[in-house]
């Protein structure tokens, strides 16, 4: 082979990790068609949280009438789960079953009540609306328990398949590992935004049933095909017997824990708040048909993957973790400044531009916070550092979503009596003030990741160093 074919080969070896970092995360204890089958939970997850904050919300608004209030409180119900992300990665750490399992009875358990939810929930939707005779407090309950399923069952097998990724992969390659499950995430949101948008083309309550059950039946086969033969029975090492409580503040005295915790709470709430009212606003403000907002969740993921391969490029050539996240909220400022400002230009292109803003700054700050998160975590309280990641991170953007509501709801009320001054009076009144206080939520963020940006080098970490490389610096702004 000549030097020119040598230099050809080589460079077609390095595209797929070079362009795509993750691409490499293979090894011999966990080969790459095994971790892409274990990281189809990763899509159920995703198809779940679009199937919530995208498609139903739109149809409970708009096609349905149900009242924005309403929404925000019934989409933000399956985060109400969420705080209890680190008890269940902590008892996954620790668990034994009679079957010699640790994490696989959370993730089948969590699979079975994420089904149960979606089986029920188009029909209590169909109720909530008020197309019945009955009494309307049936569908307001069974959409409750409906969404509380949902929430139960997704945090229960994100957090646990996280933990179990994290165990079948060799140390070093972790990072890589958790870079492609994020990946999936954003791989079953855009596929599962797309697959929505095209079958609520022609919406009909019975297309909704099929839609909705037919995503629980689709849940359940690709969770049982990411479990089958992923965790060995007996073969892991025996858990630390130590209490919940010790083992938290033993987490919570490592690495500026709460800080951490505190900073992921603040820039979540900042990009969450958008949650339920991007593709409302796409409709009422810029009169965007159904399939055009649902497209929006996959413009969403777009960018959440660009900002992924970035920090995860940026994390692989040094950079600290704690930087890139806000590096993140700093890009989620200007995307918000985009989407306020489309409104008044009537400019669906400008609106398009900064949603795909939206999710690069937040894949940057997600991916920054939770590699920030890992490498504090001690061995033993893998789980539980995954988990308290993931309560942060999810009781925050409920917490968002529900004011989200609540916000929009009156400030547009104000701005229709003309209390906000005539140059207000507007249906995008309510939004702007919702998007205005998710930037300010990103500036507050920023203030405190700034003590958590680290400018030493710690020792014996080679290959996925989290530290501030000068390359890296001389791009950002200190």
């Amino acid at each position: 082979m000549n030097r020119a074919s040598a230099a050809l080969v080589k460079g077609l070896m390095r595209v797929g990790p070079g362009i795509l970092p993750f691409a490499d995360a293979g090894s011999a204890e966990l080969p790459m068609p095994r971790l892409l089958r274990l990281s189809l939970f990763q899509v159920t997850v995703g198809m779940a949280a679009v199937l919530l904050i995208g498609t139903l919300n739109r149809v409970m608004i708009v096609e349905l009438g149900v009242p924005s209030w309403l929404v925000a409180l019934m989409l933000s119900l399956p985060l109400l789960f969420a705080p209890f992300r680190a008890l269940i990665g902590f008892r996954s750490d620790t668990h034994r079953s009679a079957l010699g399992w640790r994490r696989v009875p959370y993730i089948w358990f969590g699979t079975l009540l994420q089904f149960g939810g979606l089986a029920i929930m188009p029909f209590s939707l169909l109720i909530l609306s008020g197309d019945t005779t009955g009494p309307i407090i049936i569908g307001q309950a069974a959409a409750a328990l409906a969404f509380l399923l949902v929430g139960a069952g997704l945090h229960t097998v994100q957090t646990v398949g996280l933990a179990l990724a994290t165990d079948l992969a060799p140390a070093h390659l972790r990072p890589r590992v958790v870079a492609l499950l994020c990946a999936m995430l954003l791989v079953g949101m855009g596929s599962s935004a797309l697959a929505f948008g095209a079958l609520l083309a022609n919406f009909s309550a019975i297309r909704l049933i099929q839609v909705v059950q037919g995503a629980a039946v689709v849940t359940v086969a690709l969770n049982c095909v990411a479990l089958w033969k992923q965790e060995a029975r007996g073969e892991l090492p025996p858990a630390e017997e130590v209490d919940f409580g010790d083992a938290w503040r033993r987490f919570a005295r490592s690495g500026r824990a709460r800080r951490r915790l505190f900073a992921t709470a603040l820039g979540t709430a900042g990009f969450s708040m958008q949650d339920i009212l991007l593709e409302p606003y796409g409709g009422r403000v810029l009169h965007l048909p159904v399939g055009a907002t649902t497209a929006l969740t996959a413009m969403l993921a777009l960018g959440s993957g660009v900002g992924l391969t970035v920090a995860a490029r940026w994390l692989t050539r040094g950079a600290d973790a704690h930087r890139v996240a806000g590096v993140g909220a700093i890009v989620g400022v200007i995307a918000f400044c985009a989407v306020i400002f489309a409104a008044p230009a009537e400019s669906s292109t400008l609106f398009g531009v900064g949603v795909t803003l939206i999710g690069l700054g937040g894949g940057l700050f997600a991916h920054g916070t939770l590699t920030a998160s890992m490498e504090a975590a001690e061995t033993q309280d893998r789980g539980l550092a995954l988990g308290a990641w993931g309560a942060a991170q999810a009781t925050a953007a409920g917490l968002a979503i529900a004011a989200s509501g609540l916000i929009n709801d009156a400030g547009s009320a104000l701005a229709s009596r003309g209390a906000l001054g005539e140059a207000l009076v507007s249906p995008a009144t309510g939004y702007a003030i919702v998007y205005v206080v998710e930037i300010f939520l990103l500036f507050a963020t920023v203030v405190a990741i700034g003590p958590l940006v680290r400018f030493a080098k710690p020792q014996g970490r080679k290959d996925y160093d989290l530290v501030t490389s000068p390359s890296f610096n001389s791009g950002v702004t200190r």
